[in-house]
């Protein structure tokens, strides 16, 4: 693989990597590292708050090829035919070690998109391929390799300028080390600001967001250096207690802190592989009373696995 020498930028974060695919849902990989194979998330986002691990509403669970398994939110997991425990099915899931790969979605101007996410976010476009026999176009971007980093994967389907990115999805986290020098960058080549910097509420850490040109929010945390400046992913879920048990047994993830904020009316759970200042987290966020949200069509499954 060819090596990729991080981009030079003032606002270079502090240096890193997961992704997004086809299916108008938000869709995860995490990779194994000692089994090598990969466990394609498919239909995340807003539809995780309906998934109930004990008798939820998910699958035919499992297509295996080769070196790969695909999960998909389809079926009724508790009348699959298949004769084989969820518990043994997804032993493997509790023995390796895993890192989330890459986040995939849908925009309408991919050159666009890439300028923006290049110039302004300090990211490096690593690979791009088009696929005229299926009409779309997909580009990958991070903060270093794609075997060792979180990327993004965007998709342009031809001819498509324009996506609902629903209520589902919160927003990406990048991690910089000056947030307002960041800030004035984005600025100065015409981006979106929607929060100025300053520290998060009810804490200390100082934060602003951004717009991307399709409206795809981006939360810049201050931080020092760091392996992977893509650091987070944020999901908004409409029962905390059933998404945060979904992904510790279904996917082998930690609950890394939880934190209540009666003042805002939200509550959020860090959900990942290792520690946030090293890893790329998922943000779970509860908002007191809201138990639906829109999924848009925005979000990718992996084109790379069927769903069944």
């Amino acid at each position: 693989m060819e090596r990729i020498i991080p981009m030079a930028s003032s606002i270079r974060p502090s240096l890193s990597s997961l992704r997004f695919s086809g299916c108008s849902r938000l869709g995860m990989s995490l990779y194994s590292s000692n089994s090598s194979r990969r466990l394609s998330l498919l239909h995340l986002g807003s539809s995780v708050s309906q998934l109930q691990f004990f008798g939820l509403k998910t699958s035919k669970l499992f297509r295996e090829e080769g070196s790969s398994v695909s999960v998909c939110a389809a079926g009724n997991m508790a009348q699959a035919s298949n004769a084989t425990t969820i518990e043994n099915s997804l032993e493997w899931v509790k023995k390796d070690k895993r890192r989330m790969l890459h986040v995939v979605y849908r925009v309408g101007d991919l050159d666009r998109t890439i300028k923006f996410y290049t110039e302004c976010l300090g990211m490096k476009l690593l690979r791009k391929r088009d696929m005229p026999e299926e009409k779309y176009t997909n580009a990958f971007l991070g903060y270093g390799p794609e075997d060792s980093h979180f990327v993004i994967e965007l998709t342009y389907n031809y001819g498509i300028d324009k996506y609902d990115i629903g209520t589902g999805f919160g927003h990406f986290g990048i991690a910089v080390e000056d947030v307002t020098k960041t800030v004035d960058l984005i600025k100065a080549k015409g981006g979106t600001i929607t929060r100025e910097p300053g520290p998060v509420k009810g804490g200390k850490t100082v934060i602003a967001f951004i717009e991307d040109p399709d409206g795809y929010k981006f939360e810049l945390l201050e931080r020092g250096p760091t392996p992977e400046p893509l650091c987070q992913v944020m999901l908004r879920v409409g029962d905390l207690d059933r998404s945060i048990e979904f992904y510790e047994k279904a996917f082998g993830m930690e609950l890394l802190r939880k934190r209540d904020n009666p003042e805002y009316k939200y509550t959020i759970a860090m959900m990942g592989y290792g520690p946030e200042d090293t890893n790329t987290v998922l943000e779970l966020t509860y908002n007191y009373g809201v138990t639906e949200y829109e999924k848009g069509n925005a979000y990718d499954c992996n084109r790379h696995r069927r769903c069944l």
